[in-house]
């Protein structure tokens, strides 16, 4: 009887350090040949990152953080997320809203807010951006329904009381392709149905809103080339 259950505890534990390798395996970063690019997937990022989103859009505040604000739920609720160091993405907070459709991001108003445009014809109102980790939305009263937008410098914008057709974004795969040994390109990763897309000029990171949430990827040489560029204001 010992025998039998000390080959059953070793075949449990053999099972069980099976699956843990597994597990680590479905949440491993991607990496290039090279290691210059690192490709973040939604199950290595906050678990608040793996929700599908409608839109989303960068902020950078005046203390130099960055933050990534998702619009998840279709409309219901927007996510925050602190993206000022790509190898430490950390969740924020979310905030419930009341918007009456899901909603896209259209252009900054004043430094510290942001404009948004309902869908469905539903108007515009302003991301209030004066708390960075907890945003609100502010509905303007009085505007017509539907209509384009022309800026007024960036303290105020018309709203033109004409129709206005959104066109809905067109799901597409994006293939990260490895090419630092040019006779053996390498296919790194392939992300699914990715509706929108922004890049962090300042770190080189490109943030992809895909079917299984959201995709980071990163470029190491220009995170170090921009660290270097802090460090030496910092020194000045």
């Amino acid at each position: 009887m010992k025998a039998i259950s000390s080959k059953r505890a070793a075949t449990f534990a053999m099972s069980a350090l099976l699956a843990l390798i597994s597990v680590s395996a479905v949440h491993a970063e991607v990496r290039s040949k090279s290691n210059d690019i690192i490709v973040l997937q939604p199950t290595d990022l906050p678990e608040q990152a793996q929700t599908p989103g409608n839109s989303f859009f960068l902020y950078s505040d005046n203390d130099g953080s960055t933050y990534l604000y998702i619009e998840q739920q279709q409309g219901a609720r927007l996510t925050t997320f602190n993206v000022t160091d790509p190898s430490k993405i950390k969740f924020v907070s979310s905030t419930m809203l009341t918007s009456p459709v899901p909603f896209d991001f259209v252009r900054p108003v004043g430094g510290r807010a942001e404009l948004i445009r309902f869908r469905d014809g539903k108007g515009v109102a302003v991301l209030d951006l004066h708390t960075a980790i907890k945003p609100t939305v502010k509905i303007i009263s009085g505007l017509s329904e539907s209509g384009s937008t022309e800026p007024l410098g960036e303290q105020a914008f018309m709203l033109i009381s004409e129709p206005y057709n959104y066109i809905r974004a067109i799901p597409r795969d994006y293939q990260v392709i490895d090419i630092s040994s040019p006779s053996d390109p390498l296919l790194v990763t392939t992300v699914k149905e990715v509706k929108h897309r922004v890049v962090n000029g300042d770190t080189g990171t490109t943030f992809l809103l895909g079917s299984g949430g959201l995709t980071v990827i990163r470029r190491l040489s220009v995170e170090n080339d921009y660290k270097t560029h802090l460090m030496q204001l910092s020194s000045n």
